[in-house]
């Protein structure tokens, strides 16, 4: 049973995104899908990647703003729009606005990665800094516009946008007519309305999955419920589905349309994102890479030709190093071990020949010899290591013990 919050919120329809599609010629890429061997291999079916990580703005964002802002009148261009976002949202707007010749006003919390909030301003837009969290920066946004008359443009809660991500699915059914299981990340749940809106209409029989981290999976409950709900501490590395309730518009046509929704933890999530850019050669943020992570956590689960929805890629270099070690360590292939030798001359020399004489590959080193909780001839050191998976993790454990180093926890 499809949900919807009041009788004035307009449901999406075929119409509407194949509108959407003539308005978007010519300003948004119809961005390339590409095929993965490896993917393909565990699935043990076709799987393609639809690249709109390499969207204009860097995601699929731009779609549903441009088509929101577009659809105002003018004396509702005249008076401006503003938005809230940490990244996505806040170029894709940006741009939309610059295109289209409208003030645009932005406001992102002011932890947001310096990266996203130059590009910003770069497409056009006024930035101000509010907030710590995207809550309060909402909170400021709305605030601006009640006192000034600016047009708020929502993320994913609003008819046009939905219209405008939907077109995604028009170029997957275009580029992939074959295609039986689409996979696409959910946050507020505007893509993937928009996709299912479009897949079912013209194929009923394509299988729409969506996929949520696990520590802001808000559809799950909701959908159980049978309405939206609200998490009260959403948590996870990706922001771009980092959202605590549903949008009322996108919840009833993914209640309606949508056969299931996944979640992934955030282990799998770092694991993806390595696999796209070693496999693929593609930079995508912790949200695009989700499609992926679910493929990861449960090939045998997915009808092919499968087509994952790579939804972004502006991910914070900083974000990106750490996510990258992450990755590796839950593949094995990065190793952190702190443990404690006597301290005397050689010592050090003598425990890297024992990771040496088991190939592996030292990073970084960490010695300290002056710590209240150490021994007047004690050292301890912290080791990374480059390893080549868990049974290499394993062996070097063993020669650490086998050599008597204590390995602390």
């Amino acid at each position: 049973m499809s949900y919807r919050a009041a009788d004035s919120l307009r449901s999406v329809t075929l119409d509407d995104v194949r509108g959407a599609q003539k308005m978007l010629s010519g300003v948004a890429r119809v961005t390339a899908m590409e095929g993965s061997r490896h993917l393909s291999q565990l699935v043990g079916a076709p799987v393609h990647l639809k690249c709109e990580n390499l969207q204009r703005t860097g995601s699929f964002k731009l779609r549903g703003a441009y088509v929101r802002i577009a659809g105002l009148l003018p004396e509702q261009r005249a008076a401006g729009v503003v938005a809230a976002s940490a990244g996505n949202h806040a170029q894709g707007v940006a741009l939309a606005s610059s295109l289209l010749g409208v003030h645009a006003t932005v406001f992102m919390p002011k932890g947001a990665p310096l990266p996203k909030i130059s590009a910003t301003r770069d497409y056009g837009a006024e930035v101000r800094l509010h907030g710590q969290v995207v809550d309060e920066t909402l909170a400021a946004a709305q605030e601006y516009a009640a006192g000034t008359g600016a047009v708020f443009i929502h993320p994913f809660d609003h008819p046009d946008v939905i219209a405008g991500q939907g077109t995604v699915g028009l170029e997957i059914l275009e580029q992939c007519p074959e295609v039986r299981t689409i996979v696409v990340g959910m946050g507020g749940g505007g893509l993937a309305a928009g996709i299912a809106v479009a897949a079912k209409a013209l194929r009923p029989d394509v299988r729409i999955v969506g996929v949520q981290a696990e520590g802001a999976a808000c559809y799950p409950p909701s959908l159980a419920a049978g309405r939206p709900m609200s998490l009260l501490n959403p948590a996870t590395m990706a922001d771009g589905i980092k959202v605590g309730r549903p949008g009322a518009v996108p919840f009833g046509i993914v209640d309606e349309l949508v056969d299931e929704v996944r979640t992934v933890s955030e282990d799998q999530l770092s694991a993806a994102l390595l696999l796209c850019l070693e496999r693929a050669k593609l930079v995508v943020e912790p949200a695009g890479a989700s499609p992926v992570a679910a493929l990861l956590a449960a090939p045998d689960a997915f009808e092919g030709p499968v087509v994952a929805v790579l939804s972004g890629g502006n991910v914070d270099p900083v974000l990106m190093q750490r996510v990258l070690r992450h990755g590796m360590a839950a593949q094995g292939r990065y190793l952190a071990v702190r443990l404690r030798l006597t301290d005397r001359p050689g010592a050090l020399a003598t425990l890297l020949g024992v990771l040496s004489a088991v190939d592996a590959n030292v990073l970084d080193v960490s010695h300290v010899r002056t710590d209240p909780r150490l021994g007047l001839t004690e050292a301890e050191v912290e080791l990374h290591l480059e390893t080549k998976g868990p049974v290499h993790c394993a062996e070097v454990g063993r020669a650490l013990r086998d050599a008597d180093y204590t390995v602390m926890a």
